[in-house]
């Protein structure tokens, strides 16, 4: 029965490959199967129950299996053995797309054999060579003038499509557009591109700057690191035709994001940096005003160029050593223009991202980037990538240590990227598959691959020597002509050039050189951009902490009103309709001001000004406290991707645009995404919120690499708002402490400011100060935890009003100066616990200041605080953290207290002793230790030591 079954059932399984191309087929478009095969799947779309057109085949699979069991029924076609022949043909095809790319010609070096797949031979199907002149159905595969052609042509036109200088991986995509889009390009010309003579001599001549300027500077600059392209030209090649193409599409921007390899290259050969200008940074001139500067392989550069679609900016961002962790952050610039432009359909900014093969596959920041890279807040349309693979990595690792995967660029393929890998040795297959990708792009809006298979020349450096551990590669690599040679060769022996033109291209060029120029210059002189965004209201500017963030008394009052008037119809949960009550409340002046009316009416006020706002972080829209509540949920919605409303969209007509998203569980990419945000639009106030402020030190190569050093190292400007709660509530290590020593130790040359506002009023005057002052400076709040509803935290709308940042809150409770004897000095939740074990023991001679920022720290108005009570001896740091953390020993060994001191005073601590771990983790002990705080602060105090943080 199984054998007959086999034999004549089009549902068993030597057949499925052609019940799947029917199927698929008739997804795609039902006319395209015959009548009988569309009713029977029109039946099964029926059965599936389906709402909409069924794209997954779980249903029908299940369906072909019941319908097997029941026993034979109608053959494809009618013929016996050629039927199952038929279906073979079809299953050699799908072997061919799925399983080529191993057979491809992809190594430059040929250093491995062609490993043996058994699916890509036709004898694995049984075919003899007397099958060969048989004639066959081609089924979906483009390319041939009828529907049938001999199995030697259709197996010949599969091998010079899927096993020559191209292998494509794309089978694994579930989007049937997709994949019939791809086969249709790749088919149709069997992978191989048909140039004409001006095309191929322009290939020619990006190559030939490649290699010779990497040369020029091997040979003038000995032995100074520049991490040659040598063994890799083809990338200039993929970028040159990525603008090409990209600028006939549509692509008015593209931002570029790239590490060191081949950095200079791309600098010089596709953004059009003058040569005389990275000869500079070579001899070690300083190129720009900066207090730190960086390497020149480091830099970023900016031009516009002409393509066929009109004028293209490109912006080539700066990068540190962190390699791949520079692509969420361009992803943050491309969505930021993508937002200026109002280019809801993603196609006018183009990110490009060039990776190295170890370094795409290791760092795991290309994980998180590509889980939010089709996301609503943080989605670009997709980006390409390009990797120049030399097969090795850094010079010592060995491809059996660096990753577990078959291809370095497996990762894509958890977005269903396509990857197109391709032989840089052939420079026309790098060009058209990169047409191909930028295509794919625009057309689909999600990311593709270029994955150049190359090699690398010299070592990971120019200073390294890979013999010592690559004696086989390079064995190989020291044979290799070069890839200019080789296409040089190649041209001239088909006729496309005479035979002296190669090295005349190579003399023009070397001659330019030495003049300091290009021989062809992209780059247009005086393009005035129409999306440009203004920095020069923000250049040059001296750190200042004075600014007008007052707003008028009724206009407060209309801002709540805007922000607590929902819709009647609105289903409100019970708990946060209560919150929208009591804030309508608080506009009318019934109730104090809570810390999340303070937080929301800054958003609003700078709203109605025309200043934009962004929010994003894990639990933003509620506010992982509960308290923020700028994003309200209808409670009788059915589905989950409707009835919600944001009261902050609703402030007036033409007010400014408010996004806030919650975004994927990521601290890294997220941040280094909204910092590139921030770097891009300087009128609109971008906020990054982490759940818990110690999430932050997963996003630590961001602050270091970017936030504290941006704009020492590259001039770069940025006003984003990191927001990192912090308080010790007894809930362990890893939810107490926002780690504001690290902040403080990378504090210098005004790079940022840190801040502990304490009052909604605060929180209020400090958000608008952050974007109505001239000045972008990043802003590290600490913020509250238990504070958020704290009874004794509120503030008046007479305070906003009329109200500024206060960088040191002052004793506000009336003590008589004379009696005071001992200032305490603290930050955050713990003064709240002060004053109150003030007041419950009848403390008449302590008084309690508040440093509300910390850096810069406010030495003048510090010096008022102190200086109302000219009687007291002792000045005491209090904090919540232990001692070797927290602010006090960075201000202590600063100075910044004992300047304003001076030696008639003490300068004491209280705090938790030293400790490895940010907190307890038992609750008992916590209690324990914060009442000890308290107490000892008003109680004796053992001599400090500033110096010594132990």
């Amino acid at each position: 029965m199984m054998k007959q079954l086999e034999q004549t059932s089009h549902l068993f399984g030597a057949n499925a490959p052609f019940i799947e191309e029917q199927y698929e087929n008739y997804l795609a478009d039902p006319a395209s199967v015959s009548e009988e095969w569309r009713a029977y799947f029109d039946q099964l779309q029926n059965q599936a129950g389906a709402a909409a057109r069924d794209v997954a085949h779980g249903p029908v699979i299940a369906a072909f299996e019941q319908m097997a069991k029941r026993g034979p029924v109608r053959t494809v076609v009618s013929g016996g053995g050629e039927d199952k022949q038929q279906v073979s043909v079809l299953q050699l095809i799908n072997a061919y797309r799925f399983l080529g790319n191993r057979w491809a010609n992809l190594d430059p070096l040929k250093r491995t054999e062609r490993p043996q797949i058994a699916e890509l031979e036709p004898s694995y199907y049984g075919f003899t060579e007397a099958d060969l002149s048989k004639s066959f159905n081609v089924g979906s595969f483009h390319g041939f003038s009828t529907e049938h052609a001999s199995l030697r042509e259709i197996l010949e036109a599969l091998r010079q499509t899927y096993c020559g200088s191209i292998g494509a991986e794309y089978m694994y995509m579930t989007d049937i557009g997709q994949k019939r889009w791809i086969q249709s390009r790749l088919e149709s010309v069997r992978g191989t591109p048909k140039f004409s003579a001006e095309m191929k001599k322009r290939i020619l001549e990006r190559t030939t700057a490649a290699e010779t300027l990497e040369r020029y500077l091997h040979t003038k600059y000995v032995g100074q690191k520049r991490f040659s392209l040598e063994g890799g030209e083809s990338a200039i090649v993929a970028m040159d035709e990525l603008i090409r193409v990209g600028g006939s599409l549509g692509v008015s921007e593209t931002v570029i994001g790239m590490a060191h390899r081949g950095r200079l290259n791309v600098l010089v050969n596709t953004l059009g940096k003058s040569p005389s200008m990275l000869f500079s940074e070579f001899e070690g001139k300083a190129a720009a005003d900066l207090s730190a500067g960086d390497v020149k392989y480091h830099m970023g550069f900016s031009s516009d160029v002409m393509t066929p679609g009109g004028p293209m900016h490109l912006t080539l961002a700066f990068n540190p050593s962190h390699l791949e962790i520079i692509n969420p952050v361009v992803a943050g610039s491309v969505y930021a223009r993508q937002v200026r432009r109002k280019d809801a359909s993603k196609t006018q900014v183009l990110p490009v991202l060039i990776h190295g093969d170890a370094a795409v596959a290791g760092q795991g920041v290309n994980q998180e980037m590509l889980n939010f890279s089709q996301t609503r807040g943080y989605g670009t349309g997709g980006a390409v990538h390009i990797v120049i693979n030399n097969q090795i990595g850094f010079t010592t690792s060995d491809p059996r240590d660096y990753r577990s995967s078959l291809y370095c660029t497996d990762i894509f393929k958890m977005v269903e990227a396509p990857i197109f890998h391709v032989n840089g040795d052939d420079p026309e297959a790098v060009a058209f598959v990169t047409a191909l990708a930028v295509e794919f792009r625009q057309e689909f809006k999600k990311d593709v691959v270029i994955d150049i298979v190359c090699f690398r020349k010299l070592g990971h450096n120019e200073q390294d020597e890979p013999m010592v551990t690559q004696p086989l590669m390079y064995r190989k690599v020291q044979q290799h002509p070069g890839t200019r040679k080789l296409y040089a060769d190649r041209l001239v022996v088909e006729g496309t050039l005479k035979s002296d033109e190669p090295e005349k291209m190579i003399a023009d060029y070397r001659e330019h050189l030495d003049r300091g120029e290009l021989l062809y210059n992209p780059v247009l002189s005086g393009h005035n951009r129409q999306y440009a965004a203004d920095w020069t209201p923000y250049l040059k500017k001296s750190y200042t902490d004075e600014c007008d963030t007052t707003v008028p008394v009724q206009e407060v009052k209309r801002l709540a009103g805007r922000l607590t008037d929902i819709p009647a119809t609105f289903a409100l949960h019970s708990r946060v309709k209560k919150i929208i009550e009591d804030r309508a409340a608080m506009g009318r002046g019934e109730l104090p001001l809570d810390w999340g009316m303070g937080e929301n009416l800054a958003y609003a006020s700078l709203l109605a000004q025309g200043y934009a706002v962004r929010i994003s972080g894990e639990d933003v829209g509620r506010g992982t406290f509960f308290h923020r509540h700028a994003v309200l949920h209808d409670q009788k919605r059915e589905r989950w991707d409707e009835g919600s409303y944001k009261p902050l969209e609703h402030i007036q007509d033409g007010q400014a645009g408010f996004q806030l998203f919650d975004s994927v569980l990521s601290e890294e990419a997220v941040l280094a995404f909204e910092y590139g945000y921030s770097t891009t639009e300087p009128d609109e106030l971008v906020v990054w919120e982490a759940q818990f402020g110690d999430f932050v030190n997963g996003a630590q190569v961001v602050i270091d690499q970017f936030i504290s050093s941006g704009e020492a190292k590259w001039g770069r400007l940025s006003g984003l708002v990191m927001m990192l709660p912090h308080g010790y509530e007894g809930q362990g290590p890893e939810h107490s402490s926002a780690r504001p020593e690290r902040f403080m130790n990378m504090a210098a040359e005004n790079n940022w400011q840190i801040c502990v506002p304490t009052t909604p009023a605060q929180i209020f005057h400090l958000l608008r100060r952050q974007m109505i002052r001239k000045l972008r400076k990043p802003l590290i709040i600490i913020t509250p935890k238990s504070l958020l509803r704290h009874k004794e935290a509120i503030s008046t709308i007479d305070e906003l009003a009329n109200g500024r940042f206060q960088t040191v809150i002052p004793e506000v409770e009336k003590l008589d100066p004379k009696k005071v004897n001992r200032v305490v000095l603290c930050q955050g939740k713990i003064y709240y616990e002060l004053l109150a074990h003030r007041r419950e023991n009848k403390i008449t001679d302590t008084a309690l200041v508040r440093v509300e920022q910390l850096y810069p720290f406010p030495a003048d108005d510090f010096a008022k605080a102190i200086e109302q009570f000219p009687n007291a001896k002792e000045v005491v740091w209090c904090q919540e953290e232990p001692r070797n953390q927290g602010a006090w020993y960075w201000l202590a060994s600063r100075q910044h207290l004992v300047n304003v001191l001076g030696t008639k005073r003490k300068l004491l601590l209280v705090s938790r002793p030293a400790a490895a771990s940010p907190a307890v983790g038992y609750y008992a002990k916590h209690n324990q230790q914060q009442k000890a705080v308290i107490e000892h602060a008003f109680g004796p105090i053992q001599e400090t030591t500033p110096q010594s943080p132990n």
